[in-house]
C-alpha cells in the first residue's frame, strides 16, 4: 500500500515538530487546521525527537507520538516517520561519551551539535538499533506511516581508536597485504613505507597526508562506515516487523560521502535542496542551473522518481545573506524539483520553533501561527497545484545524455599538488567544469542523468567525461565499450592519469583510451587566472576562449577541428573527433568559456537526434524544459526563471494538465513554471 501511494500523489508536507510543542494542545490543534488549508498531506516525524522519545535510558515515551500519528491521519495526513538518530539526548552522551566522535586532533568533543556520535560505537549502535526496532514495532504496520526517513542528513567523521582499527580492517579487506597497500599508495616516497597494517593513522591534523591513496582510502572508509550504520538503521526497522520503504535525506554535491553508495540500502532517494536565489535578480539561470543538475544527480542514485525531503518556503537562515524568495520563486523552485524527478515537495520546517540556532529559519507557520502571510499563501498554491498532477508520478525523467560525476574523481583531483593548486574542496573546479556541460543541455531543454563510474551507459547515446583524472576499476572497459557498440563519448584534458588507489600510469594519458580518441597526451599547461588562449575552430575559422588547463596532444587517427592559436603550442590540437568501432570519440582539450559548450552541444545534438523537451521550440533567454515520460504519455515542464513574462512558440499543440488548455503559444508569468501533455504520444 505504502508503495501505491508514493506512487500515485505527490507529496506535500515537511518537517513537523510536535514534541516542541507536548504542552500546547491548542497548537496542536491549529497546526492540522493549517496543514488543510495548505494543502498538506504528509508529515515528517520524530526527526529530532529522542528526548521525547526516551527521556532516561530505558524508558521510553511513545504515547504522544502515537496520537500524534492518529491525529494527522484521521485528517489525511500520512506520516514519514523518521529514526532520532541525528541527534542523540544529553543523558546519553554524559553517560556514554564513548559515544561523541574524536576530532582529527584525537580530542574527544563535548556535548552539543548535531552529527557528534561515532558510527562504530557498539553502545550508540545498540541505542539506536533498540530505539529503531520498537518505533517499527509500534507503528510500523500504521496505516498513516508511509515512509521511514532514516536520521538526518548524515555527514562528518570520527577518529577515535574503534573508527581507526575498523579502517586498519578495512584496508586489511582491500589490500591483502601490507605490500600491496605500499606499493598502491607509493609509501617509499619520502620513506613512508608501513611494515604492519597496526601501523596506519588515518590522515589526522597534524599526521600524514602527503600520501595520497591513503587520503583517498579514508574517505572512501567514511563513506562506508556511514552506509553501514544507514543498513543498520534499516536492518533494526525490518526487524521490527515494518516493510515499509526507507530513505534518508542526501546534500546533494556534498562533498563529505559518495552518496552512490547509499543506492542500494535505500528504497528511495531523498534530498534537501536550499538554493541561493537573488544573488542576481536579473539572472536567476546559474542557480537554477546548479538547482536542476542536483535533482538529476539525487535522481541517478537509483534511477528512480525521488523526494524533495527539505526546502524552505521562505529564509534560509544559514546563508550568508538571507534573502526572501520574490513571489512565484518559492512555486518555480518547489515544482523545478518535480520538473527533474522528484514526486514530493516538502519543507524544514512546518512551524517555526521559539528559539535555537533555527528559530529565524524559514516555514509554512511563522511565530505568528496563522495563515495570514505571503509564505504561507504561496505553500497553499503549491499544494494546490501538486493535487492536479497525479499523472506525473508515473512518469520518470529517462535521458539519452549522460555527464559522468564521480565523488571519488573528485576526491582525488582535490588532493593533487599541481596545475591549480586551490582548495581541495574546490578539486581543480571540478564540480563547476561539470556544471558549463550540463547547462548546454539545459538551455536546449535535452534531459541529462548524472552518473558516476559504477554506472551503466548502455542506455545512453551520448556520455560526457569531464576531467576523468582517475580510472576506478572497470570504466575503461565501460567506455569502451559503449563507443565500439556505436556510442558518442566526449572526454577531456586531465583525464586517464592515475588508477582508483592514485597511482599513475606508466604511460601516457589517457590510459587505455588513446586509440579510442585517436590521440594521447604529451603534457599539461596551466593558465594564471587572468590568462587566455584561443581556439580556432577548423571548418568555420570561429574563435573559442580557453582557460585554467590547456592539454598538448598528438593525434594518430583523430581529426583535427580546432586548433590553439597562441602560445608555444599554437596550431595543435584543441578539439578532435575519432571513430572507433561504430561509434566517435571527441577530446576538448582545454576549458573553454559558454559559448563553445553551446555551439558544439548544438551541433552534436542535432547530429544524434537527441530528444528535447518541447521538439524543435525556439527557447527563450533563460527559459527551459524538462521532460518526464511513461510508456503512455510524456510530459514537458516548461520553467521561466526570469523576473518578467515571455512566450514559447510551439510546433505541435500541447494540452496544460493543470487548465485544460490546448494551445501551441505557452504564456509563461515571471518565474512562471507548466506542466504540458504532449500529444504525440496520445
Amino acid at each position: 500500500m505504502e508503495w501505491k501511494i508514493l506512487n500515485e500523489q505527490m507529496l506535500h508536507g515537511g518537517d513537523y515538530n510536535p514534541d516542541q510543542w507536548l504542552d500546547r494542545p491548542d497548537i496542536l490543534k491549529k497546526d492540522i487546521e493549517l496543514m488543510k488549508q495548505s494543502h498538506v498531506n504528509a508529515a515528517s516525524v520524530g526527526i529530532f525527537a529522542w528526548s521525547a522519545l526516551e527521556p532516561e535510558e530505558g524508558r521510553y515515551e511513545f504515547d504522544w507520538l502515537e496520537k500524534v500519528i492518529d491525529n494527522l491521519y484521521n485528517n489525511g495526513i500520512y506520516t514519514v516517520l523518521a529514526t532520532p538518530s541525528g541527534a542523540r539526548p544529553i543523558w546519553m552522551a554524559l553517560n556514554h561519551p564513548e559515544v561523541l566522535r574524536v576530532g582529527p586532533d584525537l580530542v574527544r568533543n563535548q556535548m552539543g551539535g548535531r552529527h557528534n556520535h561515532c558510527y562504530t560505537s557498539p553502545y550508540y549502535r545498540q541505542k539506536v538499533w533498540d530505539m529503531d526496532k520498537k518505533l517499527s514495532e509500534n507503528f510500523g504496520k500504521h496505516p498513516g506511516v508511509i515512509l521511514w526517513h532514516i536520521s538526518n542528513e548524515y555527514g562528518g567523521e570520527c577518529y577515535c581508536p574503534l573508527c581507526q582499527q575498523e579502517f586498519r580492517n578495512w584496508l586489511k579487506k582491500k589490500y591483502g597485504t601490507i605490500e600491496e597497500l605500499n606499493h598502491q599508495w607509493w609509501t617509499a616516497f619520502w620513506s613512508h613505507t608501513y611494515s604492519s597494517f597496526d601501523q596506519i593513522e588515518p590522515p589526522l591534523l597534524r599526521g600524514e597526508h602527503s600520501v595520497h591513496g591513503l587520503v583517498l582510502d579514508w574517505k572512501r572508509f567514511v563513506t562506508d562506515r556511514t552506509v553501514d550504520f544507514c543498513a543498520w538503521e534499516k536492518a533494526a526497522i525490518r526487524a521490527g516487523g515494518s516493510d515499509v520503504p526507507v530513505t534518508t535525506n542526501l546534500m546533494g554535491f556534498y562533498n563529505g560521502l559518495n552518496y552512490f553508495k547509499f543506492r542500494d540500502v535505500l528504497d528511495i532517494a531523498s534530498w534537501d535542496n536550499y538554493p541561493f536565489w537573488h544573488t542576481n535578480p536579473q539572472d536567476e539561470s546559474q542557480v537554477a542551473i546548479t538547482a536542476a543538475a542536483t535533482h538529476d544527480l539525487m535522481r541517478c542514485i537509483k534511477q528512480e522518481p525521488f523526494l524533495l525531503m527539505e526546502s524552505v518556503p521562505g529564509v534560509t537562515n544559514w546563508h550568508p545573506v538571507c534573502r526572501m524568495k520574490k513571489p512565484g520563486m518559492h512555486e518555480l523552485s518547489s515544482l523545478q524539483a518535480v520538473a527533474h524527478g522528484s514526486n514530493s515537495v516538502q519543507y524544514f520546517q512546518w512551524r517555526k520553533s521559539r528559539g535555537s540556532s533555527e528559530k529565524f529559519h524559514g516555514a509554512v507557520v511563522g511565530h505568528d501561527g496563522t495563515a495570514n502571510t505571503r509564505v504561507f499563501r504561496e505553500v497553499a498554491t503549491v499544494g494546490s497545484r501538486l493535487k492536479k498532477l497525479p499523472e506525473v508520478c508515473k512518469t520518470n525523467v529517462k535521458p539519452e545524455v549522460a555527464i559522468i560525476f564521480d565523488w571519488e574523481n573528485r576526491w582525488a583531483l582535490g588532493e593533487v599538488q599541481g596545475l591549480l593548486n586551490v582548495s581541495k574542496e574546490q578539486s581543480k573546479n571540478y564540480v563547476p567544469t561539470v556544471l558549463e556541460h550540463y547547462e548546454a543541455f539545459w538551455r536546449m531543454g535535452i534531459p541529462v542523468d548524472l552518473v558516476d563510474m559504477s554506472c551503466d551507459f548502455s542506455g545512453y547515446k551520448l556520455v560526457i567525461a569531464p576531467m576523468l583524472y582517475m580510472q576506478r576499476e572497470g570504466i575503461v572497459e565501460k567506455l569502451r565499450s559503449f563507443v565500439e557498440k556505436g556510442g558518442t563519448l566526449v572526454g577531456t584534458y586531465w583525464s586517464g592519469l592515475v588508477n582508483e588507489n592514485d597511482l599513475c600510469f606508466q604511460s601516457f594519458a589517457p590510459y587505455g583510451m588513446q586509440d579510442v580518441f585517436g590521440l594521447y597526451s604529451e603534457e599539461i599547461d596551466a593558465l594564471y587566472p587572468d590568462q587566455r588562449n584561443k581556439m580556432v575552430m577548423s571548418a568555420s575559422g570561429a574563435e573559442y576562449e580557453l582557460r585554467e588547463l590547456c592539454d598538448v596532444v598528438h593525434v594518430s587517427t583523430a581529426q583535427v577541428l580546432g586548433t590553439y592559436k597562441e602560445d608555444y603550442y599554437a596550431g595543435n590540437p584543441a578539439l578532435t573527433l575519432n571513430f572507433f568501432g561504430f561509434g566517435q570519440a571527441y577530446y576538448l582539450c582545454a576549458r573553454a568559456d559558454q559559448e563553445f559548450y553551446k555551439d558544439f552541444y548544438e551541433e552534436i545534438a542535432d547530429d544524434l537526434q537527441l530528444e528535447r523537451a518541447l521538439d524543435n521550440a525556439a527557447l527563450p533567454h533563460n527559459v527551459t524544459a524538462s521532460l518526464r515520460k511513461s510508456d503512455e504519455e510524456e510530459i514537458a515542464i516548461v520553467q521561466n526563471f526570469n523576473p518578467f513574462p515571455t512566450t514559447v512558440s510551439l510546433e505541435n499543440a500541447v494540452t496544460d494538465i493543470e487548465t485544460g488548455e490546448y494551445t501551441t503559444h505557452i504564456k509563461l508569468e515571471p518565474y512562471g513554471i507548466r506542466f504540458l501533455l504532449k500529444d504525440n504520444v496520445m
